[in-house]
């Protein structure tokens, strides 16, 4: 029985010449990531198991990033618990202010994470990096301090739902469009404990910042990960960014996969998904005319320096509309010295909008842009359940960094042609 891309890289960290669907794996990790909410835990999980130390101060990453600059008391003590963690064991990967970003825009850009590697993360979009081949999951705190202390995880391996991408998407659509199209498929536990493996000839249309927010969201679907193919496009990215050897596997022939979707780019409209599920989607001419509050561009679903250009082209020459707040957030420092270098971060400022230090921020409901009551947000963040962005009676539409920049000049939720027009 062929396996599928996911089977062979966990086969192959578990050192066995296959796996299947259902079987019980110890594999080897390339990289342990945790964050400043989930480190903390991981941390004092690992005190009591009495360890000597961390399995490779390598193949540990810890990014302050989601209450960070520090929020508050609680956030601070927080930070602090991981920065001594990190001096105590001599982290190499450690990302502090200054250096920090949106984690899961960081290591790739960092070049942490490669093709062939088995990541987990204290965080559930730790997903992010099947966009370039690799298995990648998150795992509760628990999880991630056995991790850290012997370089292994447990997995059930995961049967797989294949998505077959097709044409050529039209301007403006991009991979937000994409992956809330398939949420809004398949539903938020579609693919549950699923790898979510896309291919077809579409991809070849896809960036890498189209590809990365797809993976992102492969969790808001129920995937246990989300993963493209190796091809032209995602080597040079990696021959950019990192100097470690990566590994390609591709899925055989006779790989088995629960269930096959076709999806035909050319066809796809800007999607938003309304409140309060990722699933609850409709296209931008279904949308109607609702009046919104807040814009939020950023996250690590769409805070890269692509999602900028895109949003800084609409932006350009044009004026946030009245009463309305519009926060941009780049994902890491990197993203927002070249979006300074291409005048992005003029054009918003000129436009109304503000422009934050790298931070999940407002995306969990953290800081940055917090949700009174019955007011509505229009973000390029990944969830949008009840009170997660502020109030219990706020509501979040998610959205691609297109449809949220137009919104922000119209004052309501609208498209990007009817500005552009």
């Amino acid at each position: 029985m062929g396996m599928t891309m996911t089977q062979k890289i966990l086969a192959a960290h578990a050192g066995l010449a296959s796996v299947q669907a259902g079987q019980l794996i110890e594999a080897d990790l390339d990289l342990v990531l945790g964050n400043d909410i989930t480190s903390p835990v991981a941390i004092h999980e690992m005190e009591k198991m009495q360890t000597e130390g961390v399995f490779d101060k390598d193949k540990i990453a810890l990014v302050l990033d989601h209450f960070v600059p520090n929020k508050d008391i609680k956030s601070a003590q927080h930070c602090k618990c991981v920065r001594e963690f990190a001096c105590k064991h001599e982290i190499t990967n450690y990302f502090d202010v200054g250096e920090m970003g949106i984690e899961h825009a960081l290591l790739p850009e960092k070049g942490l994470t490669v093709a062939g590697d088995v990541i987990i993360g204290a965080d559930s979009h730790t997903c992010t990096y099947g966009a370039i081949g690799a298995f990648s999951t998150g795992v509760g705190s628990t999880d991630m301090a056995a991790g850290m202390a012997t370089g292994k995880a447990w997995f059930k391996v995961p049967s797989a739902i294949r998505f077959d991408l097709t044409g050529t998407p039209a301007k403006w659509i991009s991979g937000k469009d994409i992956i809330l199209h398939i949420i809004g498929m398949i539903g938020v536990d579609g693919a549950l404990y699923q790898s979510m493996e896309f291919t077809g000839d579409g991809i070849r249309h896809l960036s890498m910042d189209d590809r990365f927010t797809i993976a992102n969201m492969a969790i808001e679907g129920g995937g246990k990960n989300g993963i493209f193919p190796v091809d032209a496009v995602c080597e040079a990215y990696l021959k950019e960014h990192s100097t470690r050897p990566y590994r390609i596997y591709e899925a055989d022939a006779d790989a088995v996969y629960e269930k096959t979707y076709t999806i035909d780019l050319s066809a796809l409209k800007p999607t938003v998904a309304f409140p309060h599920l990722p699933e609850n989607t409709k296209t931008i001419e279904e949308a109607g005319n609702l009046p919104i509050d807040q814009v939020v561009i950023g996250s690590c679903t769409n805070g890269r320096l692509e999602d900028l250009k895109i949003a800084a082209e609409i932006l350009n020459g044009r004026k946030v509309a009245k009463g309305l707040r519009a926060i941009v957030i780049p994902a890491t420092q990197q993203i927002y010295l070249d979006a300074m270098e291409a005048g992005y971060i003029r054009t918003f400022i000129e436009a109304g909008a503000i422009v934050s230090t790298p931070t999940c921020g407002p995306c969990l409901g953290g800081y940055m842009g917090i949700l009174a009551e019955h007011e509505r947000c229009v973000s390029t963040t990944n969830r949008n359940f009840v009170g997660r962005m502020g109030h219990t009676s706020s509501e979040i539409y998610l959205a691609s960094p297109a449809v949220a920049a137009a919104s922000a000049v119209t004052g309501r939720l609208s498209g990007p042609d009817e500005v552009m027009a």
